[in-house]
């Protein structure tokens, strides 16, 4: 690529609850900084409780990545490449809502990226409800402001009503 390109910071949600979920999300952030123009960033890993998934679900362990990507990549390739990565995790089509998975990749924001489509809406429609989205976004950039939001990332975890079933990883 040349060098000159203008880039699109896009911010990656991640979420892992079967098998071995801290060492999923390490490969997959290995997979995942393949596609980065520029050094990946990405946040502590945070243990979450489940949110709108069956009983019984195990917890979560989250992260967020920004990573830099071409300009003239499209949100739509973007997803794509991170359902591949899905995918190639061994995840499986869903077959019951928010069922336990091996491996989750949202696409919060894209640059100043808006779709509403079947296949992809950005930013991330519940993004700023989510603590297990906000708090490793927080950490990464507290004061960004996601599209349609009037408050940052930060404030919007501070008044999140799931925060405390948060914790980061030591």
């Amino acid at each position: 690529m040349d060098q000159k390109d203008p880039l699109t910071t896009a911010y990656i949600a991640l979420g892992s609850n079967l098998g071995d979920p801290v060492s999923v999300l390490k490969a997959a952030l290995i997979s995942l900084g393949r596609f980065s123009s520029q050094p990946m960033r990405v946040s502590s890993f945070y243990r979450t409780q489940p949110v709108d998934c069956p009983p019984d679900s195990p917890s979560f362990i989250n992260a967020v990545a920004e990573i830099s990507v071409a300009s003239h990549t499209t949100p739509e390739e973007f997803l794509s490449v991170l359902k591949g990565l899905e995918i190639s995790f061994g995840r499986q089509p869903k077959t019951v809502h928010n069922a336990p998975r091996i491996l989750d990749l949202d696409l919060i924001s894209f640059g100043s990226e808006v779709r509403d489509s079947e296949n992809l809406i950005l930013p991330h429609p519940r993004a700023h409800q989510r603590a297990f989205v906000l708090a490793p976004l927080s950490e990464l950039n507290p004061e960004l402001v996601l599209l349609g939001q009037s408050s940052s990332v930060k404030s919007l975890l501070e008044g999140a009503r799931d925060r405390d079933s948060v914790k980061i990883m030591e």
